[in-house]
C-alpha cells in the first residue's frame, strides 16, 4: 500500500532525512496544461510514460525496473480521489477552489479520472443555503470540473445536486476528457432526513458510461446498503464503480469490489481509497497524505476458478514467463492472471486454453441450473 507522494529516505552522510529523486539527480517533467489542442489517448499516454513509470513504483524503478518507465499497459489507468476531511470555507465557491487546488497536485502524475466526494460543495461551508439554491449553485460550479477535466485531459466524477422536472436529486455527473457532461448518476436510495429534506430518489437501472478505457459506473453513499445498484452495474459490464460518500464504508467497500470483481473508487470525507476486483486495497490516503491520494490501476486482469484451471498455469508461465503475473487465493479458490506486458491481452491466454472466467462460467451454470428448475 502506497500513497505516491513523495520519497523521503534518510541519509547516513548528510544525517538527516532527504529526498531521493533529488539525492538521485532527477528531474521530473514541467507539465504544460494546453487547451486549444485535443489529444488522443495514445499520445496522452505516450506523453505521460516517463512521469508515470518513475513515479508509480519509486525504488523499484530507480534501480532497475526501467521497462515500467518505457510505456503504460495498455489498461493501465492512473485514478485520483480525494478526502475532504479537515477542510472548511466560507462559502461553495471557495471549497471549489479549495478542491481545484488539490487536484492541482496531482498532475504529476496525470490521472485518468479523478473523483470528488458526496455534497462536498456544501460540506463544511459557513454560508448557508436552501436546497433549491444549493440546486443553482451546482449547476454554475460543475462548470469548474469541466474546465478542470477539458484542460488536463482527465475525466472527473463530480457530485452535485441536480434538477429535473421541478425534482432536485443528490447526483454525481460524470465529465469526459473533452470536459463534456456523459450524463449522471442519480442516487437512488437516499437516507430518511434526504427524502424529508426534499431529494427525490433516482430510478433503480443505474446508468454506466463507455470511456475509453473502460466501463464506468456510480453509487453513491447509503446505496452501499443495497446489493441492487452494485450487482446491476456489474452485469452492465462496469470494470470501475466511483462511491462518493459522506462516511467512509470500511470493510463493506471491499467486500462490494470482491463480491462484483470490479475497482471500486471511494472518495468522502474521511478515509478514501482504491480496492482492486479481489477487495484487496490497492491505495488509501493517509496521515502523510491526508486529503489525495493518486495511483495505478491495471485492468488487464481477470478472475478464474483455481480448479480445474490450474492444469494450465505451468502452460502459461512457460510460454509468457514474467509478461503474466498468475496470483492464487488459497481459500476462496479462485486465482487473478494478469497481463504486466503492453504486447499479451488477458482475454487471448483465457481464450487460448479454453479457460472461462468466474463470471463466465457463474453465467453459464445459472442458466443451465433455470432450465432444470422447470
Amino acid at each position: 500500500m502506497l500513497n505516491y507522494f513523495g520519497y523521503i529516505i534518510y541519509c547516513k552522510s548528510t544525517n538527516k532525512y532527504e529526498n531521493l529523486l533529488i539525492l538521485l539527480k532527477i528531474k521530473l517533467p514541467v507539465i504544460k496544461m494546453k487547451t486549444s489542442k485535443s489529444i488522443s489517448r495514445r499520445n496522452f499516454i505516450g506523453k505521460a510514460a516517463v512521469t508515470a513509470g518513475l513515479t508509480a513504483l519509486g525504488s523499484e524503478t530507480v534501480f532497475g525496473k526501467s521497462h515500467q518507465a518505457e510505456e503504460r499497459l495498455p489498461r493501465e489507468i492512473w485514478i485520483a480521489t480525494v478526502s475532504q476531511e479537515g477542510m472548511s470555507a466560507e462559502t461553495p465557491e471557495k471549497m471549489v477552489q479549495s478542491m481545484i487546488d488539490l487536484l492541482g497536485r496531482s498532475l504529476v502524475y496525470r490521472p485518468d479520472v479523478v473523483c470528488l466526494p458526496e455534497f462536498f460543495m456544501f460540506t463544511w461551508i459557513n454560508q448557508r443555503l436552501t436546497l433549491e439554491e444549493k440546486a443553482n449553485k451546482s449547476a454554475e460550479l460543475v462548470k469548474e470540473f469541466m474546465a478542470f477535466a477539458r484542460t488536463n485531459r482527465c475525466y472527473v466524477i463530480c457530485p452535485l445536486f441536480s434538477r429535473e422536472n421541478g425534482k432536485i436529486y443528490n447526483a454525481a455527473a460524470v465529465i469526459d476528457r473533452q470536459g463534456n457532461r456523459m450524463g449522471e448518476y442519480r442516487k437512488m436510495h437516499l437516507p430518511l432526513d434526504e427524502l424529508e429534506g426534499g431529494l427525490t430518489p433516482g430510478p433503480l437501472q443505474p446508468p454506466v458510461f463507455k470511456t475509453d478505457f473502460g466501463v464506468i459506473g456510480v453509487q453513491i453513499c447509503y446505496d452501499s446498503n443495497w446489493n441492487n445498484g452494485w450487482q446491476a452495474l456489474r452485469q452492465q459490464g462496469a470494470e470501475v464503480v466511483f462511491w462518493p460518500s459522506a462516511y467512509p464504508g470500511g470493510r463493506k467497500i471491499n467486500a462490494r469490489a470482491f463480491e462484483n470483481k470490479y475497482v471500486v473508487v471511494t472518495s468522502t470525507r474521511g478515509t478514501s481509497k482504491i480496492c482492486d476486483i479481489t477487495g484487496d486495497l490497492i491505495a488509501q490516503v493517509s496521515d502523510w497524505g491526508r486529503n489525495l491520494v493518486c495511483a495505478p490501476v491495471n485492468l488487464e486482469k481477470v478472475i478464474v476458478n483455481s480448479w480445474p484451471n490450474s492444469r494450465y498455469f505451468d502452460q502459461i508461465r512457460k510460454k509468457y514467463g514474467r509478461k503474466v503475473k498468475i496470483t492464487s487465493y488459497q481459500e476462496e479458490g479462485w486465482t487473478v492472471i494478469e497481463s504486466l506486458s503492453p504486447d499479451v491481452r488477458v482475454n487471448d491466454i483465457v481464450k487460448e486454453h479454453n479457460i472461462k472466467t468466474f463470471e463466465q462460467l457463474s453465467h453459464e451454470t445459472d442458466v443451465i441450473s433455470a432450465k432444470l428448475r422447470i
